[in-house]
């Protein structure tokens, strides 16, 4: 597919994760649940791994709709972060989920944009795409800042209001040991498919040289992908 098609491809992926965000928190808002009203009932919806990781697959998407080239280490981190965590959550969801649900309406456009559309648009987007040569070992590791810091936000709001996102997470009904168990599991499926996606980064093109620690003036050779 012509590169020129690259930015569109991109401003389609935002646009969708923007639709399926909006469409989540309304059909949230809408139906009684955990939360009395519903503007808790809205911003609860941001604490779902699934909405995070389609807001990040979404900035980073949109930002390279506006220029492709970003090199930095903060912008790559975050770039393999939407890529892993919303391919979890698409394969998640189908696997293991989807049969659990009986949507209609506007809730199952909402629900299968952020969990089919969305993912299938930012791996694509990624094989298709890329750009290429923004992985490295470092990135990788880096990449684990999400699920941890998503561990650490989900316990402590979760022993405030007595609620959590998913069962394997919900301390007051499998207590911390096992919750963070299940965590650590999480993160090293999160860390494979980073190292994965590294490793299949430099064979799908050329790497570039870049200011990144790993591979200071030798590109990234020393990397994972190598």
């Amino acid at each position: 597919m012509a590169p020129r098609w690259a930015r569109p491809w991109f401003a389609a992926t935002a646009l969708c994760v923007i639709a399926g965000v909006a469409l989540s928190v309304y059909t949230a808002v809408q139906t009684p649940g955990r939360f009395p009203t519903g503007v808790e009932r809205g911003f609860n919806t941001f604490a779902f791994f699934t909405v995070q990781s389609n807001l990040i697959a979404g900035a980073t998407a949109g930002l390279l709709a506006l220029r492709l080239d970003r090199p930095s280490t903060v912008f790559r981190t975050f770039r393999l972060i939407g890529l892993v965590a919303i391919t979890v959550t698409g394969v998640v969801y189908h696997v293991a989920l989807a049969s659990i649900f009986d949507l209609d309406g506007i809730h199952q456009l909402g629900n299968q944009l952020v969990h089919t559309v969305v993912p299938l648009l930012t791996v694509l987007g990624w094989l298709i795409f890329g750009p290429r040569g923004q992985t490295s070992r470092r990135v990788a590791w880096l990449s684990l800042l999400f699920p941890f810091c998503w561990l650490v936000f989900t316990l402590i709001r979760g022993a405030v209001v007595h609620w959590y996102p998913y069962p394997f997470i919900d301390v007051s009904v499998i207590g911390y040991g096992k919750a963070v168990l299940n965590a650590f599991w999480v993160s090293l499926l999160l860390l494979g498919l980073a190292a994965g996606a590294t490793a299949l980064d430099s064979r799908l093109g050329p790497r570039r040289p870049s200011g990144d620690l790993a591979g200071a003036g030798a590109g990234h050779r020393g990397d994972l992908a190598g």
